[in-house]
């Protein structure tokens, strides 16, 4: 029997968030699968993979209330993973997208409430703002360092749990933050990309700091560009990973990723998101970076070319700077992602090891 076509706002969502990054982003592989059943049948992609997510946390719920906390905690991650895909089907900030990311929000919160938790939320005040993340330390200590992740255009914070994961393995702390225009920081507190983003992820710079240890960044798509801008203007920064990003960023003949650009600035007005783009841009005859470098490329990117990376390894002055590539890479590596994070938490756990804590008030 065929199979039953995908519509072509599916289909497009499909492309947007292939089952390489659902997996990549902790969707349970039933849940990928259930997604492409219910959108073959004709159901609208935010409705089921929310229907998924609320299934999910009612086993969290009943698992928790049975004591069994390591099933509960699976659970609200399972859960969070749905709601934060579902929302992503939905680029302007509506209140139906507003609804899905307090879902995936909750859900995450409900994950860090369950004993013995090592993440907490934190909120730094910016811009008349919060800046919004989640703390996450690994339950060895002293803590060795921090990391700090960067989310993209369209997935964000809590998203990178996997991330903090592998990190911890390795005794490094992790803030997953949402940064000018992305997360609660945009939905809830009205924080746009028209700010100093470096400045702005300075602040989770010396939140990081506070906890002890030195602190990299590591950023995914178009945060990869900001990690590096942060990396460059920021010399408390000891590592900076980028993943996929362009260091000269510019409008791309898609649908998505435009109104996914307008919801960051705030604006649907093209010029006005050309010249913040124009703003963003890494030069790196100005933008020098004094810390280690790791550049990762997946040779299948249809976004993201390796001349669009080439610029952060030549912003690099230390002589320490590191391109990586897979040659059937998707965007950020989504298709290999256990060995991308291995790699990635390896090179963060050597280079803060050698690295001196930032001295706060200095």
């Amino acid at each position: 029997m065929a199979e039953t076509p995908l519509s072509t706002e599916a289909a497009a969502h499909w492309r947007a968030m292939p089952a390489t990054r659902l997996l990549d982003g902790g969707m349970p592989y039933a849940d990928v699968v259930l997604l492409e059943r219910a959108t073959r049948a004709g159901e609208a992609w935010d409705v089921a993979a929310e229907r998924l997510g609320r299934h999910r946390l009612e086993l969290a719920e009943a698992a928790l209330s049975a004591g069994h906390t390591t099933t509960a905690l699976r659970g609200f991650r399972a859960a969070a993973a749905d709601f934060v895909f579902a929302q992503m089907a939905i680029n302007f900030d509506t209140p139906r997208k507003r609804e899905l990311y307090a879902a995936f929000s909750g859900a995450v919160a409900a994950a860090a409430a369950v004993a013995p938790s090592t993440m907490h939320k934190v909120e730094l005040p910016f811009a008349g703002g919060n800046l919004v993340g989640w703390h996450v330390r690994p339950e060895r200590s002293p803590v060795a360092g921090t990391v700090i992740v960067f989310g993209g255009q369209s997935g964000w914070g809590a998203t990178y749990l996997r991330y903090a994961d592998a990190l911890a393995a390795r005794g490094l702390a992790t803030i997953l933050a949402e940064g000018p225009g992305q997360g609660e920081s945009r939905l809830r507190y009205g924080i746009h990309l028209d700010v100093d983003v470096a400045a702005a992820y300075g602040a989770f710079v010396r939140c990081a700091a506070a906890a002890g240890g030195p602190v990299g960044v590591w950023g995914n798509s178009v945060g990869g560009l900001f990690a590096a801008l942060t990396a460059a203007r920021n010399s408390d920064v000891r590592a900076c990973c980028v993943n996929g990003a362009f260091a000269v960023p510019r409008l791309l003949p898609f649908r998505t990723f435009a109104e996914q650009a307008a919801a960051m600035l705030g604006t649907t007005d093209e010029a006005a998101i050309d010249e913040n783009f124009a703003r963003l841009r890494f030069d790196p005859e100005k933008d020098r970076i004094h810390c280690p470098v790791l550049v990762l490329h997946g040779g299948k990117d249809p976004l993201v070319g390796l001349e669009d990376q080439q610029p952060f390894l030549d912003g690099a002055v230390t002589g320490d700077a590191t391109l990586r590539v897979w040659d059937d890479g998707e965007h950020t590596i989504y298709n290999h992602a256990d060995e991308r994070n291995d790699l990635v938490a390896d090179w963060f756990a050597d280079r803060l090891a050698d690295a001196d804590p930032i001295r706060l008030g200095s």
